[in-house]
């Protein structure tokens, strides 16, 4: 029997092989992480994630499990096989006009998920979601008619769409929901309790269109594992260096500030973040990203993982708690967005573009205003 995702989810990502979150870990750690159970039935993969080799030691994971046992998603749509890296920004999008035009997007698009099928070993996904889109990928129909056919051709039997890898993508979200809803089944937006913004914003168009929400950076950037602290030694070029300043020591204040509410249920703080999320009625499936920090004393990434697969699936908080977390994570205005803002001046990027007609008008359906709503804080007006 087919199962769809689940409410807890665990992705290649974790475990600091293909993304560095924390200490990579070997493969006798590794497979075992991200390897589906009775607990932790889903595991989300990505084809570009160490340009197919997630998708290989995925593969390895899952030799034995019965196929019926577990939901299976992955992503496509970073260009790997044509595409040349281009650094820290990885490969382009395969609807990059310097690879391919429309006519050639279905084609790609079968090529990728045959392909990421066959290093996994399986025959089809349950959901395969359009990895990082640009402007293109959210607005064509060439590109979502390539991803119904994978429906039909029985590659995948749920499609949707993962905004990514930054915040943001508010009303481009929003706008392929309004064009594509019919065929979009899941979306993957980033959501916990100290980033309520922006991703709250395309809730209610998720609602709206029946399309079921998975969050990542559940755990934000780790605190929610409640093992970060200031002056945290983290490991060799972890991408959370990255983060600005401070960071930390605010989080630990709103960290300590919930805590109260974590401890009325009986909760950890990740079981609390993963509550919250799910508190939201088109979110699903949380997927945390799962860390090993460095240092004997540290934590395991096992540990964390059980933490995972005992967050309570009914709810869990009432909507008193759910607006009270929220004020206190509060994060509007924090940060300069990826996608159509107002903050961004200059031509169309892979991640990033000006506002548009058609995009206003996504906004005042909605009630979004651009200028008040997706500008940093301090940003000029």
């Amino acid at each position: 029997m087919a199962l769809d995702p689940t409410h807890t989810a665990v992705g290649t990502w974790s475990g600091g092989r293909f993304m560095r979150f924390g200490e990579p870990l070997p493969d006798d750690r590794f497979l075992p992480l991200i390897r589906p159970d009775a607990d932790v039935r889903t595991v989300l993969t990505a084809d570009t994630y160490g340009a197919g080799e997630a998708d290989t030691l995925l593969g390895q994971a899952l030799q034995g499990v019965p196929r019926d046992s577990y939901s299976l998603v992955g992503a496509v749509g970073h260009d790997f096989y044509f595409g040349e890296r281009e650094g820290a920004k990885g490969f382009p999008r395969f609807t990059d006009p310097r690879l391919r035009g429309p006519e050639e997007y279905a084609s790609y698009l079968r090529m990728a998920t045959e392909r990421s099928l066959e290093r996994i070993g399986v025959d089809a996904f349950d959901l395969l979601l359009l990895h990082n889109p640009d402007r293109t990928g959210y607005t064509s129909a060439a590109v979502w008619e390539g991803m119904e056919a994978l429906r039909s051709a029985g590659l995948t039997r749920l499609i949707g769409v993962a905004p990514g890898p930054a915040n943001g993508f508010t009303l481009d979200v929003i706008e392929c929901f309004e064009r594509f809803g019919s065929q979009i089944d899941w979306a993957m937006l980033i959501l916990n309790p100290m980033e309520p913004w922006p991703g709250e914003l395309a809730l209610p168009a998720a609602a709206a269109h029946d399309i079921k929400v998975i969050t990542r950076v559940v755990d934000y950037g780790g605190l929610f594992h409640d093992d970060v602290r200031p002056g945290h030694s983290f490991a060799e070029h972890d991408h959370r260096m990255f983060r600005p300043e401070g960071w930390i020591e605010r989080g630990i204040d709103r960290l300590e500030r919930m805590r109260v509410v974590a401890e009325r249920h009986g909760l950890t703080m990740l079981q609390l973040a993963s509550a919250w999320n799910l508190a939201h009625a088109p979110v699903r499936s949380v997927v945390p990203t799962l860390i090993q920090e460095p240092g004997a004393d540290a934590r395991s990434v096992e540990s964390k993982r059980a933490e995972l697969a005992a967050v309570p699936a009914g709810p869990v908080l009432s909507d008193d708690e759910v607006a009270e977390l929220r004020a206190v994570g509060d994060n509007f205005g924090s940060m300069a967005l990826k996608g159509a803002t107002p903050d961004h001046e200059g031509e169309q990027r892979p991640d990033r573009w000006p506002m548009d007609e058609s995009l206003a008008e996504v906004a005042g359906r909605w009630g979004i205003d651009p200028e008040r709503d997706l500008r940093k804080a301090g940003a000029a007006v």
